[in-house]
């Protein structure tokens, strides 16, 4: 670990290219890094490389090529195993994480950092899948992630302080300022942002007006974005994910998931993505900066 600490990381291996796997993708090749980008299939990596190179369009051609020569695609992870530090970025399901960072245990050399991208999971429990707990840690970065400026720090109960001192200076590297929350559900941003948008959820249940809320929300409190556009934005299924993990992990109702995001997921309103949420997407050209 001391080595890594006397320097900055020199290649990162991402597992996963949806969409927030191709935006941390894109902001560490940015960042003069080289990337591993690795995912189950051809046409997963083809979605992300797509992604990246939308993010990236505006900038200088000579700055496209720079950063896609930093990233390489893979479907074979083990391509990636001198890397220095690994972000998970595979779905919000614990028996899936567990499985990937197990194998990543035993793929990765010794020193290697292993991360999470994690909104709302244990990272104790994902680092019990390894022999170095010590060295798991969470790195949760907001949608879209090269324009939200945050990376949040999650310390497990075994993350050794040398892990959390890698990881400002990673994030320091990547252009990211830095939060430090100890690792209990929802962490610190959505452990605050996630109720909020469930209880906006249950005033559209009551019959309110998601226009309305939205529109409240944003000259009352200032927000830049309604919590209803927002939770489209991250997509519904992930928010009903994140306010489970959080009513199971607490074991407290006013964490319990308003009943109208259970039919919508149901129904598959996953918000803009399925083209339907608490509002509906005619087109897919419409841009909201969201958390996730």
């Amino acid at each position: 670990m001391s080595s890594l600490l006397s320097n900055h990381c020199n290649q990162v291996l991402v597992i996963g290219c949806g969409l927030m796997g191709a935006g941390i993708t894109q902001v560490i090749a940015q960042a003069g890094i080289k990337v591993i980008a690795s995912d189950r299939t051809e046409a997963d990596l083809k979605r992300g490389e797509k992604q990246i190179l939308k993010g990236i369009s505006k900038k200088a051609k000579e700055k496209q090529e720079v950063i896609l020569s930093n990233i390489t695609f893979t479907t074979n992870m083990e391509a990636g195993k001198d890397s220095d530090l690994v972000i998970e970025a595979v779905p919000e399901k614990i028996e899936i994480k567990r499985e990937v960072f197990k194998k990543l245990d035993q793929l990765m050399n010794p020193n290697a950092i292993l991360a999470s991208n994690t909104s709302s999971l244990s990272i104790a429990d994902i680092s019990s899948a390894t022999t170095r707990p010590e060295k798991v840690v969470g790195l949760h970065f907001f949608s879209p992630v090269p324009i939200m400026r945050l990376l949040e720090i999650v310390r497990g109960i075994n993350t050794s302080e040398e892990t959390i001192q890698f990881s400002h200076l990673f994030a320091e590297q990547i252009g990211k300022q830095v939060i430090v929350a100890n690792d209990y559900p929802g962490f610190t941003v959505n452990r605050v942002l996630v109720p909020m948008i469930n209880e906006a959820a249950f005033l559209v249940m009551e019959g309110n007006s998601p226009e309305e809320i939205d529109r409240g929300m944003m000259l009352g409190a200032n927000h830049p974005i309604g919590p209803l556009k927002l939770a489209d934005m991250v997509g519904i299924d992930v928010l009903l994910n994140t306010l489970e993990s959080m009513y199971d992990g607490f074991d407290d109702s006013k964490y319990r998931p308003c009943p109208l995001l259970k039919r919508m997921v149901e129904a598959g309103h996953y918000g803009k993505k399925s083209g339907k949420g608490f509002y509906e997407y005619e087109t897919r050209r419409e841009t909201v900066h969201a958390f996730n």
